[in-house]
């Protein structure tokens, strides 16, 4: 275990993360270096920001593996020098993590008891210098590494490497693959949510570091039973979930519901042969920012979920006032048609982590409704009253001006500006419309135009974070390490899953005009169908095991 003392009773403080280049690590160029320390900064200051620890009182130390450094051990327990190394190992050189050389200055002493019962010693190295003001070492390295070649999508991966006394991770490296640093299409906020991605890997939410979860907070000396055998299960539908308090009761929140046996979903598609994964299922947590995959900075979330399985796991004090919420499957998570948090445009498409389920994710091109530069000014935005503006929100609409040739047009996602006039309530604008009451949950008619406009319930004027894009949060044992990567480099923008809605549930939309009304139902159907066939449907989770297939 690594070298530190905290007083008892203290109070926790921001964790302290140091970042150390190893001199393994290739030369960046200016433009990569830059890039680099700019997110390596905006990630530590938002997991200081979310995260506070009994301070490590002296330099960090990190131990030898004796193991590795001894060629045999006392074994006797009767003897003076029981389990200290009797002899070294001539070939030992250095201690390494994931390809990382550890500098001696970081690592503790290690010495050689010739005798089982006599005091006589040896020092084969002292103590290094070791670390100040650090709770956490984090070795990071960009390169162009076998694992990032042999795979185009990975961005980042990540391993734990030593604990403290009480279980605490307190070292880890993060390797970020070199290409992404120099595209031309380069996303510092992407990096960022990568990095924050594998940092919380390392600090404990990982398949590897599941059995050292202790449940006792830092500021109680009482512990919830959550071993290992208690804390993972396969539930009767064959899913893996997490089953921990404060996880547990986040989901309550988050899915309105009470059902005592409700655990967190682990992605199925990157377990290992126990069945344990260190993301959250994507078909259940889309958003997340613990899914294997994310989306596009805007749509991430560093949800409640994931911040109450890292209170859980009994080292963090978690700020969680700083907690995005997560839409996706929230209530009854009606709405539909385009991304969940309605700032895309969408198309119906799956990827490797959704089982065959198909959601809505943003089109590949012009589909950010809040960017002003996806107004041309001409196409099919004339006719169907698109507005790109910074307050635009995606609609599910049919509506195509009065004066245009064609007497319809089909069902699909549009942009137009919207502005709120109270929680869950909002007007929104079409061109050359006023300003018109959108109730949720019902659809309305635009002067001038023909058709309706969906205006979705319970996604809209709810929640601050859902906004136009901007920077994510603000800041204010010894062993073989466990492996964790993110498969980013395509962003994969995985959105709201298509939910079967109950016919109880589409009456709720008001049409003005029967036969216009019956029209736009007709065709939300057929959209619906097409999307998710019932097959292969699934329900957001209001009671738990209500995946269908």
């Amino acid at each position: 275990m690594a070298r530190e003392k905290f007083k008892v009773g203290e109070k926790p403080q921001p964790i302290r993360i140091k970042t150390w280049t190893p001199r393994e690590s290739p030369v960046l160029s200016q433009q990569e270096a830059k890039r680099l320390d700019a997110a390596i900064s905006d990630a530590i200051s938002t997991m200081s920001n979310l995260l506070a620890v009994r301070r490590v009182s002296r330099k960090l130390l990190l131990n030898r593996d004796i193991n590795k450094y001894c060629r045999f051990i006392w074994r006797n327990s009767s003897c003076a020098n029981y389990n200290k190394c009797g002899r070294a190992n001539d070939n030992f050189r250095t201690e390494s993590c994931l390809g990382v050389t550890i500098p001696d200055d970081h690592l503790s002493g290690c010495a050689v008891y010739p005798h089982p019962d006599q005091p006589d010693v040896r020092v084969i190295k002292p103590d290094g210098a070791g670390l100040p003001d650090t709770d956490v070492l984090l070795y990071i390295k960009a390169q162009s590494t076998d694992k990032c070649r042999a795979d185009s999508s990975v961005l980042a991966y990540s391993a734990h490497c030593q604990s403290d006394s009480g279980g605490r991770p307190v070292a880890g490296v993060m390797v970020i693959c070199r290409e992404p640093l120099s595209i031309e299409g380069f996303s510092h906020d992407h990096l960022v949510q990568t990095m924050i991605h594998e940092l919380l890997h390392v600090l404990g939410f990982s398949k590897e570091l599941f059995s050292k979860w202790t449940g006792r907070s830092l500021f109680s000396q009482m512990a919830v039973d959550i071993s290992h055998g208690h804390m993972i299960y396969m539930d009767e539908s064959g899913q893996m979930r997490l089953y921990t308090p404060n996880v547990i009761k986040a989901l309550h929140t988050h899915l309105n519901t009470t059902h005592m046996d409700l655990g967190a979903p682990l992605e199925n598609q990157d377990a290992d042969s126990r069945g344990f994964s260190s993301h959250w299922e994507a078909r259940f947590l889309q958003g997340s920012i613990m899914a294997a995959m994310l989306a596009e900075p805007s749509l991430v979330r560093i949800d409640m979920i994931t911040l109450s399985a890292l209170q859980d796991t009994g080292w963090y004090s978690v700020n969680l006032s700083q907690a995005q919420n997560l839409l996706w499957g929230e209530s009854k998570s009606g709405g539909f048609g385009c991304h969940y948090l309605h700032l895309h445009k969408g198309v119906c498409q799956s990827d490797q982590y959704l089982d065959g389920c198909r959601i809505y994710k943003p089109l590949a091109n012009g589909s950010e409704c809040w960017k002003e530069e996806n107004e041309t000014g001409n196409g099919p935005e004339v006719w169907s009253g698109e507005m790109f503006r910074s307050d635009s929100r995606c609609f599910l609409s049919n509506i195509i001006r009065e004066d245009h040739f064609s007497f319809n047009a089909s069902v699909s996602g549009r942009c137009y500006r919207h502005r709120c006039t109270g929680t869950n309530m909002y007007q929104i604008q079409v061109m050359g419309s006023d300003w018109l009451d959108c109730p949720p949950g019902r659809s309305i008619q635009v002067f001038g135009y023909r058709g309706e406009i969906f205006c979705p319930d319970k996604r809209l004027c709810r929640y601050r974070m859902v906004a136009s894009p901007h920077k994510p949060l603000p800041s204010g044992p010894t062993g073989p390490p466990s492996r964790d990567q993110l498969l980013t480099q395509k962003p994969i923008t995985d959105m709201k899953i298509d939910t079967a809605l109950p016919s109880s549930e589409m009456c709720v939309m008001t049409v003005v005009g029967v036969s216009i009304g019956l029209f736009f139902f007709g065709s939300l159907m057929i959209i619906h169908r097409k999307c998710c066939p019932s097959r292969l449907q699934v329900h957001v989770l209001i009671q738990p095991y209500a995946l269908q297939v």
